[in-house]
């Protein structure tokens, strides 16, 4: 409870902060437009919905039912008073009210555990949406507060990965429609696909009374929470603004995907106020690595739906324009070392997960680095510095797999006296025959008939599921 309560604080901390300095560039912050969202009209109600599945994970099915009538009633209510006032039409605002309304429900009317189960879905859904806006004034700020870009320094030092904007970018153009608009799909859909991934792990919660320790969710806000400050750091808007049509007058040349931009000594680039510089790190592609890692555990259809997602994902970034190679590789790395942080903080820190953390960023670190200050050197030797890249981030993956490997193989042997954990079968025919004989089974099947993790109250139930992970 003193942790959730910690950070509770500083998430708050950190959103007044966002919004004093968004007040101070002339437009509003997160807290303000996710408020005025109680009563205007939503910019997106899909998200609001989807903060609302999240929030549910926690109700029954009668609850999830009765939730979902008053969400479409209230917004049904709305609608009709919108267009007798001739006002913007949307909708969302019941999903929000519901989610506001279980956090209510939980203070006033639930105690102990029950309570901080309904306030945790609330946290969940409401993260959901703040995440979203937060990114948005964290773009904003990037594009006042940043003039000057560095994508003549991302693209010299793509040269030495043999410029994949421009390869598949070429390659989009001419097996378009078909391919853009399938691509367009995947890429602008990414956060349903990791909705729906997110609300699988989290589909025993209701049964359980409890979160998983771990799952997607998590490792999707602190991406976004965390990958607006580093734009701050390298400012980049993208190969389709610096050398392409969408930059207009502030594009560099009109380059992009025809010709490669020359390998000169690269300088900052003026930009216009208003074009968002985030590119480096490519969040797009960290927020796909991880909606990969997390659907391995899911159905044979939901690991080959999380391949179909990264394969797009990454061809979309690239054929668009939106970055350069060097920025997937960027990407990659801060999503691995991101989750293998969120693991150990829910799982215990042991020394394999420092480790990868440790050279997660210690790699993450270089490449930022040697995209700064080694351009044209990693441009004049491609032989070189290309398969260096590509070497130092597939260390990091391969270091990741064997780590979460590892620790996945730990997380799934019994431990005794813990609720919820399941035996190996070899060890269920033991527990269950010394059930009578050994006291603290029994006190183990009593906690877990209070926590409710088990159908029945007897020791050794079988029915109880092992932890997410």
């Amino acid at each position: 409870m003193v942790l959730w309560t910690a950070a509770g604080v500083a998430t708050l901390g950190f959103l007044v902060a966002l919004e004093i300095v968004a007040r101070g560039y002339g437009f509003s912050g997160p807290i303000t437009e996710q408020s005025r969202e109680v009563i205007f009209a939503p910019e997106s109600g899909p998200l609001l919905y989807g903060g609302l599945a999240l929030t549910m994970v926690v109700l029954t099915w009668r609850q999830r039912l009765i939730a979902l009538g008053i969400a479409a009633g209230v917004d049904v209510v709305f609608f009709l008073v919108r267009w007798a006032l001739d006002a913007d039409m949307n909708f969302g605002n019941g999903a929000l009210w519901v989610v506001l309304g279980v956090a209510v429900l939980g203070v006033t009317r639930r105690t102990g555990q029950e309570r901080l189960l309904l306030l945790k879905g609330t946290g969940l859904g409401l993260l959901l949406v703040a995440g979203h806006k937060t990114g948005d004034t964290w773009l904003l700020i990037t594009s006042k507060t940043r003039a000057t870009v560095l994508d003549a320094y991302v693209a010299a030092a793509d040269h030495a990965l043999a410029d994949p904007s421009w390869l598949v970018g070429r390659f989009l153009n001419a097996t378009a429609p078909v391919s853009t608009g399938i691509l367009h799909v995947v890429y602008g859909q990414l956060p349903l696909a990791a909705a729906l991934v997110g609300l699988y792990q989290l589909r025993r919660v209701a049964v359980e009374r409890r979160f998983p320790a771990h799952h997607l969710v998590r490792t999707f806000l602190v991406i976004g929470l965390f990958g607006p400050a580093i734009y701050m750091i390298f400012p980049v808007v993208g190969p389709v603004f610096a050398y392409g049509t969408d930059g207009g007058a502030w594009a560099t040349a009109n380059l992009w995907p025809d010709v490669l931009p020359p390998v000169t000594d690269p300088q900052p680039i003026p930009f216009d106020g208003i074009t968002p510089r985030n590119c480096m790190p490519s969040l797009h592609t960290a927020w796909a690595v991880t909606l990969f890692i997390h659907s391995r555990d899911g159905s044979r259809a939901m690991r080959w739906a999380g391949t179909f997602w990264l394969v797009g994902t990454l061809t979309a970034t690239l054929g668009f324009g939106y970055h350069y190679g060097a920025d997937l590789l960027a990407g990659v790395v801060f999503a691995l070392t991101i989750e293998t942080a969120m693991r150990c903080s829910a799982h215990g820190w042991d020394r394999a997960g420092v480790r990868l953390v440790a050279l997660g960023t210690a790699v993450f670190a270089a490449q930022l680095a040697s995209y700064r200050w080694l351009p044209t050197e990693m441009a004049a030797r491609p032989w070189l510095y290309g398969p260096l890249l590509l070497l130092v981030t597939g260390a990091v993956i391969y270091a990741y797999v064997r780590t979460a490997r590892a620790a996945r193989e730990h997380e799934r042997e019994p431990k005794p006296g813990v609720p919820g954990q399941r035996p190996v079968p070899e060890a269920e025919a033991s527990a269950s025959a010394s059930a009578s004989a050994e006291p603290t089974d029994s006190a183990g099947a009593a906690e877990t008939a209070t926590t409710g993790t088990g159908t029945t109250g007897e020791s050794g139930a079988t029915d109880a599921k092992p932890e997410l992970v």
